[in-house]
């Protein structure tokens, strides 16, 4: 790449089902030039989540949908090479929505500060553990599940981004926090590293039996990420006032027909439950003390975390498709250039 191209990923068409080739065109422009009150970014972290291709699609949803031929939109970490806005200086870094782009200029009211305090953070936990994936994390264990010590919590989509630093804010909490993951290595790293009390595979276990076994008091917290019969499955078995934050549904998101509601939510009344869904964008005034409380909890060894990165923009549209099959270990993150 030249020193004056801006390489890009457009959204040329829809996605039906999983994402093809040919539903992202590869596009280049002059890197832009930023306005009176803006910023010029250089990329280094492509944030990829679960949400991407929600934008893809035409549908009802907390954000406007990605117009075909637009860049694709992403959250993502950079640093600021020019600046015509008094709160940003050359050689920050920021976060921000600035896209499936090398470069980008974004009005500085809608970036954010990166590292503010903790110098020696690495930066990929500012796209992790004290970026927006453990932000959500906070706020649905503690304003939506509502933690009381000595409870149960289940986790779906456990050893993803989000869902481990769920479960374990649980274990800070006092709960009793059981896991439920695709894979026994994954299983395993939430056991000996996030100190989940219980694990269910539930490609191969017995997932009725299993909750039964691993929750013998029942389910009174439930940090939901991926929908389906395993969700019905937790349902079946929640106790009088279970709260449930509803995060994610991935399981759904590339279906191509109505997906139907859980067969199990009769017992949502019949155990006066709560299901809340929640964006994390609605807490966005308290993003300050979430971080603040994270970093405490990082410094201090009460989290771990992890994270997958793959190098090149251009990966990026066969790097997301990982979230779908499996295949991440830990937040999945594209490296677009070089740390400064």
């Amino acid at each position: 790449m030249t020193s004056d191209e801006n390489h890009q990923w457009r959204l040329a068409r829809r996605p039906i089902g999983n994402i093809q080739d040919g539903d992202l065109v590869w596009d280049q422009e002059s890197i832009p030039s930023p306005n009176d009150g803006e910023v010029l970014v250089r990329t280094i972290y492509l944030s990829l989540d679960p949400t991407n291709r929600i934008w893809m699609s035409d549908m009802d949803q907390y954000m406007p949908p990605v117009k075909i031929g637009e860049v694709m939109r992403g959250g993502a970490m950079g640093e600021v090479l020019e600046t015509k806005h008094p709160g940003y200086k050359v050689g920050d870094i920021v976060t921000g929505l600035l896209g499936w782009q090398t470069y980008s200029t974004v009005h500085g009211d809608n970036i954010r500060m990166s590292i503010p305090h903790q110098k020696g953070t690495p930066l990929p936990a500012w796209m992790s553990v004290l970026g927006l994936t453990g932000v959500t994390a906070y706020f649905g264990m503690l304003d939506i599940c509502e933690p009381r010590r000595g409870e149960t919590l289940v986790v779906t989509g456990a050893a993803g981004a989000v869902g481990s630093i769920a479960g374990q804010i649980g274990k800070i909490k006092g709960l009793r926090v059981v896991g439920i993951s695709g894979t026994d290595a994954k299983c395993l790293w939430l056991k000996e590293k996030c100190g989940f009390d219980a694990t269910i595979n539930y490609r191969s276990a017995d997932v009725s039996a299993a909750l039964r076994t691993s929750c013998p008091d029942g389910i009174d917290c439930v940090f939901e990420n991926v929908g389906g019969s395993v969700f019905d499955e937790i349902l079946s078995q929640i106790n009088l006032r279970a709260r449930v934050a509803l995060c994610g549904l991935i399981g759904q998101y590339n279906a191509t027909e109505a997906v139907p509601g859980p067969y199990r939510f009769a017992n949502v009344l019949m155990k006066r439950a709560r299901i809340e869904g929640f964006i994390v964008s609605d807490f966005a005034k308290r993003w300050g003390e979430a971080i603040k409380e994270l970093s405490t909890w990082l410094a201090d060894g009460k989290l771990t975390y992890k994270v997958d990165i793959v190098d090149g923009l251009q990966n990026a549209p066969t790097a997301v498709k990982k979230l779908f099959d499996g295949s991440n270990d830990g937040k999945l993150l594209v490296r677009v250039a070089a740390e400064p």
